[in-house]
This record gives C-alpha cells, sequence and structure tokens, in this order.
C-alpha cells in the first residue's frame, strides 16, 4: 500500500508539473507531439488531435514532447517557430505549476491543523537572554536578520546555525502588537565528555572515537564494550546515565574499563571540556488552528518555507555542509513516503492525511525549485538560453545550445545513478 501510496503522489506531482509545459504549448500553438507520465516503453497509449498521450512502464518521470524542441526548424507549429516570450511562458510553466501544487496542498494543510507561531514558551530564569528582555509569550519576527514567519523557519535556520558562545544573537519579537528589538550572547553550558559515540541509545558499545578527545588517547577501538568506571559496574546503559548523574564528569582522570574478545582492559581517561552556547529559551512547535484569510496567508507562507528550505539545502551542498549522499531521487523520495506513511498509521486517518498533504507539497516546490536552477537539460537551463535570445533579438547557435543540453543530460543522468544508488544502500 505504501508504495503504491508513494508512486501516486510522485506521479501527481511530476503529472502537474508536465501539465504546466503541455497547457502553454497549446495557448502558444506549439504542437505537442506526445505527452506522457513515466519513462521506457509504452504501457498504453492513445492520439487525439496530433498528440499521443502514453503511460509508460517506469512511474518516475514524465515529459511533454513538442515539434522541433531540439532542432533548428523553426516552422510553424514548431517550438522554435513560436515567439521567444511564448517559449519563456512554456519552459517556465512546468516549475510554476510545481508551485501552484505546492500552494494548493499548503491551502489544505492550513485548513486541517492550522500553522505554527513561532511564541515563546519559556525563558531560562537568571539567563542572558531574560535578561535582554525576552518573555514569555513573545513572538519571533527575526532572528540574526533571518525572517521569521513560521517556527520552523526558526528551526532550520538554528539547525544549520549552531549559536557560538562569543556570538552577539540579534532578535525582533512582536509583543502586544509592537516590534521589540533583543541583543545579547548566549550562556555556556560546560561539561566534561569521555569522547566516544555509542553504537545506540541502549548500548554502551563503542561506535566511534572523537579525535582529540578523552577515549581517543587511549587504547579504546570502536567495537569494545565499557563495562565500569572507577570501578562502578555497568550492565546496560541505565547504569551509565545514572553514574553519569550521580558522579559527574569532571577535568580528573577516570578509570574505565572495557570489554574486548571475551578480555577486560583499563584504561585511564581525562575527560575532554565541551564547550556548548546555549539560548537558554524554548518555543512553540505546535500548530494553531486559523481560518478565512489567513488560511491563504499561511498556505503562502508554507510554501515560502519549503522553498527557502530547498534553497537553503543546496546552499549546504555547495558549501561543504552536505555532501552527495545526503541527495535523494525517486527511489529515496518513494521511501521517504512510504515511511512517513507507515509511521502515520497509529495516529489515524487525518494524521496520514495531513503528512502526505505535506510530503506531496514539499516534493512539489523542491521540483519547482530544481527545475528552475540555471543548468543545462533543466528548465531553468533553457530559460537561460531563451532570455539571452530575448535581449539579443537573435537565437543562440542551436547546435551549440543542443551540446550544451546534452552534456548536461549526460551528467544529470550520472548523477541520477550515483544517487539512486546511495538510495538503495540506505534502504537495505
Amino acid at each position: 500500500m505504501k508504495i503504491i501510496l508513494a508512486l501516486l503522489i510522485f506521479s501527481a506531482i511530476i503529472l502537474f508539473h508536465e501539465l504546466g509545459h503541455f497547457l502553454l504549448a497549446k495557448k502558444n500553438k506549439i504542437v505537442v507531439t506526445e505527452f506522457s507520465l513515466g519513462m521506457g516503453p509504452r504501457l498504453l497509449s492513445t492520439e487525439k488531435n496530433g498528440t499521443r498521450y502514453s503511460l509508460k512502464l517506469l512511474p518516475l518521470g514524465g515529459s511533454c514532447a513538442m515539434l522541433g524542441e531540439d532542432m533548428e526548424d523553426e516552422s510553424k507549429g514548431t517550438f522554435n517557430g513560436a515567439p521567444v516570450w511564448g517559449r519563456i511562458a512554456t519552459v517556465a510553466a512546468g516549475p510554476v505549476f510545481n508551485f501552484i501544487l505546492a500552494f494548493v496542498f499548503a491551502v489544505l494543510i492550513v485548513t486541517l491543523v492550522g500553522y505554527d507561531p513561532a511564541e515563546v514558551t519559556q525563558v531560562e530564569s537568571g539567563s542572558t537572554v531574560a535578561e535582554a528582555g525576552l518573555q514569555e509569550g513573545d513572538i519571533i519576527k527575526e532572528y540574526q536578520g533571518y525572517h521569521i514567519d513560521l517556527a520552523r523557519d526558526l528551526y532550520l535556520y538554528m539547525y544549520l546555525n549552531n549559536p557560538q558562545e562569543d556570538e552577539t544573537i540579534h532578535m525582533t519579537v512582536e509583543r502586544d502588537g509592537k516590534d521589540v528589538e533583543l541583543a545579547f550572547k548566549p550562556d555556556v553550558q560546560v561539561r566534561y565528555l569521555l569522547g566516544f559515540n555509542r553504537k545506540s541509545t541502549d548500548s554502551l558499545e563503542v561506535a566511534s572515537l572523537i579525535p582529540g578527545m578523552g577515549l581517543s588517547e587511549t587504547g579504546v577501538e570502536p567495537g569494545d564494550v565499557i563495562t565500569s568506571i572507577n570501578g562502578t559496574r555497568l550492565e546496560s546503559s541505565d547504569d551509565y546515565t545514572a553514574y553519569l548523574a550521580e558522579h559527574p564528569l569532571t577535568s580528573e582522570p577516570v578509570t574505565i574499563t572495557y570489554e574486548r574478545d571475551g578480555l577486560e582492559y583499563n584504561a585511564e581517561v581525562t575527560p575532554s571540556e565541551s564547550r556548548t552556547a546555549v539560548l537558554d529559551f524554548s518555543y512553540n512547535l505546535a500548530y494553531t488552528k486559523t481560518q478565512g484569510f489567513e488560511v491563504l496567508k499561511y498556505g503562502t507562507l508554507e510554501v515560502k518555507y519549503m522553498i527557502r528550505s530547498t534553497l537553503l539545502s543546496l546552499k549546504e551542498l555547495l558549501t561543504g555542509g552536505l555532501g552527495v549522499k545526503d541527495l535523494s531521487g525517486p527511489v529515496g523520495v518513494v521511501d521517504a513516503i512510504g515511511s512517513t506513511y507507515e509511521a502515520s498509521k497509529s495516529e489515524g486517518m487525518l494524521t496520514i492525511w495531513v503528512n502526505m498533504l505535506y510530503m506531496a507539497a514539499l516534493l512539489s516546490a523542491n521540483l519547482g525549485v530544481m527545475n528552475l536552477l540555471p543548468l543545462p537539460a533543466l528548465d531553468g537551463g533553457r530559460l537561460v538560453f531563451l532570455i539571452i535570445e530575448a535581449i539579443r533579438r537573435k537565437p543562440v547557435n542551436r547546435q551549440i545550445e543542443g551540446m550544451v543540453h546534452f552534456a548536461g543530460l549526460m551528467v544529470l543522468m550520472l548523477l541520477m545513478v550515483v544517487v539512486m544508488y546511495n538510495d538503495i544502500l540506505k534502504i537495505f
């Protein structure tokens, strides 16, 4: 069921994208030779008014093939024979339709569950942020120059930009209908750590060592199991948690015992200091119901958030914050939809509907952004050539443009193979 549902959502998004190209092509009197859902061999096909409508074997894509699209032919009815602004509208229509579809889904989501205001729910007494004047009930409107419409805007920004202890935080909050400017430096939480990651939260097996910290300077290796600290036997992860709560680590050395291949060894470890900047306030992540024109407003802000999150993810990819392994293709998308469906079933039908609508809206907005990137073979790459043509009042050499798009397509196909391979590894 979850696979069928995932394929239906993915196919609907692709179909709506191609529908945008189709309708604007017809509007500009461009002959559409084939409108298809899927890739590969045709399963079903029919022809009407010169256009073949096809359902193909692999439900992971679609196409709107236009007459003379990749040729130099400028005769009547061909893509290149249409006015340049008509071609620009036809190419841009696919991503635009994705944003429209995302908006429709977002409005449905807001109608069903509302929106998430970035309202402050708790401020730690005596903290620097409390001294700066932050109060419970304040609505955060701006954080470090980043405009906040929804609580998720703030969550995303903080996720990608951890506060630093010497950083001055600037915030704008709304209180009693007025904007209040705040500035403060984060408090600093000092902890001492052994410097290892556990295999899981209920295990004391060492999954990895943190370079430069405590255990990395001893003979402990991944796969070893911590069995005691300072002679206190640790039978479970609960024992480990209880020990640290009762005997917080300091800069003083401790003796740990670890097991490897049935034998136990001792090691003296000096815990490493870890300093973490903390903001000492909490904010709402729950949803608040709304109605009337507010539904349209927050539906628009939902789409804005989705577009911003996609752009920020691309920025992280370009700056090295994310890698190719973090990308997901059609296989990963289908798996993510299926996993979301499975996780939602226990919460009831409303949760399933909302989560599926959210996944569909996010994917549609994501597809719109990705297709507008000025890269060869994508809609954005085609728009670059068309805009140059509109400015120059004559087209770029068709052969050169074709070669650029073909090279881009080959690189894109290679990237898709790598991403699909990574998706399969993640699943299995």
